[in-house]
């Protein structure tokens, strides 16, 4: 079965006054562990659903039973989650403020997708403040989200091919999910609008082949075995 619809893990940029001195020091506010933990509730439901609309529609090569929906969900939440964490991390090394919060309309359109036949999932997104003395930052910070996505897909591709000649079902949902991680990582690196791809393109072409080649390669495969 192929995801109708998977839309960007994005970030913003707020330029401004520098509000975050210190280097070299990752820190969660109170306000942005509340909104981390709604977005993660609302990917956990979109797991869910997944396997529901699965079993009650078909278009997999298994049949979901809770257990995969609970790990899938687990996948699922920990793929965005990292993948913003790690925007966060680049960023707040690199000196800068930066948080994850929700937004009003995308929070609203992934809690819809749960009862819906496609999948959104756009509950929240990276807010990023200061400013930088090099555009190759911009750049580093940018590629880190699809980085964790690509390693999250090959990670997940093995798990599934040692799987597979034991626990044939284990092993196509891994498959699947392999596959989400691939695309996304695939989707956020077209050199487009505000995905983490445009930024990476216009400041390192060399920098964006290198990842977006790997993970157009992972994305063919996995999609080859669900």
């Amino acid at each position: 079965m192929k995801p109708e619809s998977y839309n960007s893990y994005n970030y913003s940029y707020v330029f401004g006054q520098q509000p975050f001195q210190r280097k070299y020091r990752v820190r969660f506010s109170q306000k942005e562990v509340k909104h981390i933990a709604i977005a993660a509730a609302l990917v956990v439901g979109i797991g869910f659903s997944i396997g529901l609309y699965g079993n009650l529609f078909g278009g997999f090569l298994f049949e979901w039973t809770l257990d995969m929906m609970a790990i899938f969900g687990v996948i699922m939440t920990s793929s965005f989650l990292v993948h913003e964490i790690a925007h966060k991390v680049v960023a707040q090394k690199k000196g800068l403020w930066a948080e994850f919060r929700l937004t009003t309309w995308g929070a609203l359109l992934t809690f819809a997708s749960i009862f819906l036949p496609f999948r959104l999932i756009a509950p929240g997104a990276m807010m990023i403040g200061g400013s930088l003395q090099k555009r190759e930052d911009i750049a580093k910070i940018s590629i880190a989200g699809p980085i964790t996505n690509l390693l999250f897909a090959t990670g997940l591709l093995s798990l599934a091919f040692a799987l597979l000649p034991i626990y044939e079902n284990y092993a196509f949902l891994m498959f699947f999910a392999g596959y989400i991680n691939a695309f996304m990582a695939v989707f956020n690196l077209i050199p487009f609008g505000v995905l983490d791809g445009h930024k990476i393109f216009a400041i390192s072409k060399s920098m964006w082949i290198a990842i977006f080649v790997p993970s157009l390669v992972l994305t063919i495969i996995s999609f080859l075995f669900i």
